[in-house]
């Protein structure tokens, strides 16, 4: 485990390299408003979890269960569909093909979206994905092409072929030129704090939030600030195979980072997001990485007292249980969690 202190927080105009990327959205009331209009939505549990508050030496620990989302078993499920939902609202789905390429979940958001609203999915997988992913997405009529060996191979991939075939590319992350579908995808996320915020009741000192792009992180950490302003302290955590944020922290511009493959693959992202990079300078207090044996020790905590996810669900339980000492926390401390997919 290492962890940094966010040099940025409350002086975010001192990062170099993102003046021109957009702020995250905080307006939460919009992806809200559409989503009460959708027969499978329902707002997902916050939970008490006394095992695992003792296991960390805190005083209580909440945890934000997004295991039962919309059917599709991840937060992802606000972020991909909510864009084409928009798209919908704004008469510009017909005919439309959307692109992407998913190490998990999100690609399962855009499936489900395409097929609700009419038009057509096709996702890019690296050959590493599991096969029964790639038959869940075929199942709801999206189209799987495989690609690459990593999820960074096959974005390429899907941007070669959102340019050949005229076709709309749909990710979830944002990169210089590419901000504005990310930018209402993230803006999906908040509804996800937005209903802690409203199911908690007293506020959390700290909060523990998971990363690969950054997306959920950012839009958890912006819908807290905008909540509870300076009061928890977030930190953000990642594999250790692939520290994006945390490197991109450290050295004070974005960067890429090499490593090997992580088993927290939903947080495997070897770059961030631009849009959430700029959103967490401002809004997170804290970057860490965990080890791989760590972020096990969380999915295995979980596991044990009946919340059973995957090492990428429980990154940020892993996280408060490696990190609980050196960022100080006391008996009582009261620490928010996202368990942001099952199995």
């Amino acid at each position: 485990m290492k962890i940094i202190t966010n040099p940025y927080r409350g002086q975010p105009e001192a990062y170099i390299g993102l003046s021109d990327i957009p702020w995250p959205s905080d307006n939460a009331a919009r992806p809200a408003a559409l989503l009460a209009r959708c027969p499978a939505y329902q707002e997902t549990p916050l939970l008490d979890a006394p095992a695992v508050a003792v296991a960390a030496g805190v005083a209580r620990v909440t945890i934000k269960d997004e295991r039962p989302r919309m059917g599709l078993g991840s937060f992802k499920a606000l972020g991909a569909a909510y864009v084409i939902a928009r798209d919908a609202q704004e008469g510009r789905v017909a005919g439309k093909t959307y692109v992407t390429a998913s190490a998990g979940n999100h690609g399962l958001s855009v499936a489900a979206g395409a097929q609700a609203f009419g038009a057509q999915a096709v996702i890019y997988l690296a050959h590493t994905v599991p096969e029964d992913f790639a038959q869940r997405l075929t199942a709801i009529g999206a189209t799987v092409v495989r690609a690459g060996d990593t999820y960074e191979e096959s974005m390429t991939a899907a941007l070669s072929a959102a340019a050949s075939n005229g076709w709309d590319l749909l990710s979830d992350s944002s990169w210089q030129g590419y901000t504005d579908s990310p930018r209402v995808l993230m803006e999906g996320y908040l509804v996800l704090m937005q209903e802690a915020v409203a199911q908690i009741d007293t506020p959390p000192t700290h909060i523990f939030l998971q990363a690969g792009v950054g997306g959920l992180a950012v839009a958890c950490a912006n819908y807290a600030r905008k909540a509870w302003s300076d009061a928890p302290f977030i930190t953000v955590v990642e594999p250790e195979f692939a520290p994006a944020l945390y490197a991109s922290i450290t050295a004070g511009s974005p960067q890429v980072t090499t490593g090997p493959v992580s088993d927290m693959g939903r947080l495997d992202c070897k770059e961030p997001s631009l849009i959430a990079l700029k959103g967490l300078s401002r809004d997170a207090d804290a970057f860490m990485t965990i080890t791989e044996a760590e972020g096990f020790a969380g999915s295995a905590l979980c596991a044990d007292h009946g919340l059973s996810t995957s090492t990428s669900g429980g990154a940020g339980v892993a996280g408060l249980l490696a990190g609980a000492d050196a960022l100080g926390l006391t008996a009582e401390s009261h620490v928010l969690c996202i368990l942001s997919e099952g199995t």
